[in-house]
């Protein structure tokens, strides 16, 4: 009888442990993602300054300042809607088109020794940094929370309380877009 119930109790402790191990993971993987989205609007927010004060001295530029601008809109549209993979995407066309920013302030060796352009440009590559250590804190989340979603037995307390497999957050990293912005002077 007692070891009936001493099984018993180990099979409820396990349920409680497992459960509780979810939902830590769960809200691992949560903080990791509002640490992104915190960089990104960091982001956002420095690359119309940015585009500003490039724009004082290429005017005739507008083509360029007109895609960032466009590919900054989509990034923070795709952001606010939480897939994965359209955030994946928007944010590697603002990265291509900030890389044809920089390539238009190359031409404008007066906009180079601005020091508010290089503070600026400082400011969004600490970003970018920032944005891509928050990457891969994210992800290691998702895979610690799949990893126990997907084994037993943990899968069995996963599938009964409806734990699904949360997305990396991935950027192609083969692509142009995917590549750090490079800067030259």
């Amino acid at each position: 009888m007692y070891i009936l119930i001493g099984i018993l109790v180990l099979i409820v402790l396990w349920f409680i442990f497992s459960y509780n191990g979810f939902v830590r993971l769960s809200n691992r993987v949560k903080e990791a993602w509002s640490d992104i989205e915190v960089q990104l609007k960091r982001r956002y927010d420095l690359i119309p300054n940015l585009v500003a004060t490039v724009k004082g001295y290429a005017s005739h530029e507008s083509g360029v300042f007109e895609k960032v601008t466009e590919a900054r809109t989509r990034a923070m549209g795709a952001s606010s809607k939480g897939d994965m993979k359209a955030i994946g995407q928007a944010e590697n066309q603002l990265a291509g088109t900030l890389k044809t920013l920089f390539a238009v302030s190359e031409n404008y060796p007066q906009l180079r020794a601005s020091e508010n352009f290089r503070e600026l440009q400082n400011e969004l590559t600490d970003t970018e940094d920032k944005i891509q250590a928050s990457r891969r804190f994210y992800n290691g989340n998702v895979r610690d929370f799949n990893t126990k979603v997907e084994t037993f037995p943990s899968n069995l307390i996963a599938n009964m309380f409806h734990f699904a497999p949360k997305e990396f957050f991935d950027i192609d990293e083969k692509g142009p877009e995917g590549q750090p912005v490079a800067v030259k002077f």
